[in-house]
């Protein structure tokens, strides 16, 4: 069977796109990209290092900047104005609270007391960078140095003090004089950051026999102290009321020598203004003297006579009682 001839299909107009018109696009787009490379934004809490062929050229400020393209220059914006905080001993877990979390680092926290006590010390370390060129191009592994810095000092200052001493009394003097030794070394390499603030975390015996063993220290520890606490209370009642019975008694002697040493006083005087007149009339103070050691011993009686010689002799001898005398 002769197969029927289809009518051949018309051929497909080929749209030719000129040559001038894809340079110009292409042109197009790369103008494009050499604008959109020549503009960078530096954040409100930022500084850009620019750098012109591998070398730093200028520092700019927040906002939009403009640069030479083609990877003439290169920018790097380091954030200057924020607080940076580093942890020791842990990680945070939480990013909305910063400064806590539990993770275990112990390798990093574990360190040796004056005293030669095992001490589990966790802190932070918050730092702001003040000059992003040396930032930049000064120390090749930043946070690693900060880092070991950081440990280094702190083990030295927990090494100087007893266990006691890290955990309460000392810990204000630690973030001191922390804070005071890393930012020296920080300078010295020339890091480019200021240290704001060194803060103690937890500050405890590592965790198993050590930790219950130093509890049990420290009952022992506020057991004393409740003693002495109480001792002094019993001292502080005791000692004062004994100190004023003891002022009383020192009073009541000193009265009563003053007033034996005055009356003493006025018998010597009186026995010496005696003596005197003795010596200007030897026989008349001498009778005086004799008429008034008789008057003391024979009390003349209220009708004013003196009889010595008892009439009735009821006496065994006849001598009257004499008032005074003895009977």
């Amino acid at each position: 069977m002769d197969t029927m001839q289809q009518p051949p299909r018309p051929a497909r107009k080929v749209n030719n796109i000129s040559p001038k018109l894809v340079i110009w696009i292409i042109v197009a787009i790369v103008l494009v990209m050499l604008v959109l490379s020549s503009f960078f934004v530096v954040d409100q809490t930022e500084q850009a290092v620019v750098l012109r062929l591998g070398k730093y050229n200028r520092t700019v400020g927040p906002g939009l900047q403009t640069k030479i393209p083609l990877g003439i220059e290169a920018s790097y914006n380091v954030p200057t104005q924020v607080v940076q905080t580093m942890t020791f001993g842990y990680r945070q877990n939480n990013s909305t609270s910063p400064l806590f979390g539990n993770t275990d680092y112990t390798n990093e926290s574990l360190m040796l007391t004056g005293d030669l006590n095992i001490i589990d010390v966790q802190w932070i370390v918050q730092y702001k960078i003040e000059d992003p060129v040396k930032w930049m191009f000064n120390v090749e592994s930043r946070e690693t140095t900060i880092r070991d810095i950081s440990q280094s000092v702190m083990n030295k200052l927990v090494g100087d003090l007893p266990i006691l001493a890290v955990m309460t009394s000392q810990r204000t003097s630690i973030e001191v004089e922390a804070q005071d030794n890393m930012q020296n070394l920080f300078d010295a390499f020339g890091l480019g950051v200021r240290v704001v603030t060194v803060k103690l975390q937890n500050i405890v015996p590592p965790v198993g026999q050590v930790q219950d063993a130093f509890e049990d220290v420290n009952k022992a520890i506020q057991d004393m102290n409740r003693l002495i606490n109480e001792g002094k209370q019993n001292y502080n009642k005791i000692i004062p009321s004994a100190r004023g019975e003891a002022n009383q008694i020192i009073q009541i002697a000193e009265g009563y020598a003053s007033e034996r040493v005055n009356q003493a006083t006025g018998d010597v005087a009186r026995f010496n203004s005696v003596r005197e007149v003795y010596e200007k009339s030897k026989n008349i103070t001498r009778t005086r003297l004799y008429i008034e050691a008789m008057e003391s011993i024979i009390n003349p009686t209220s009708e004013g006579s003196v009889t010595l010689v008892d009439k009735n002799l009821a006496n065994f001898l006849p001598i009257q009682m004499l008032e005074g005398g003895t009977k």
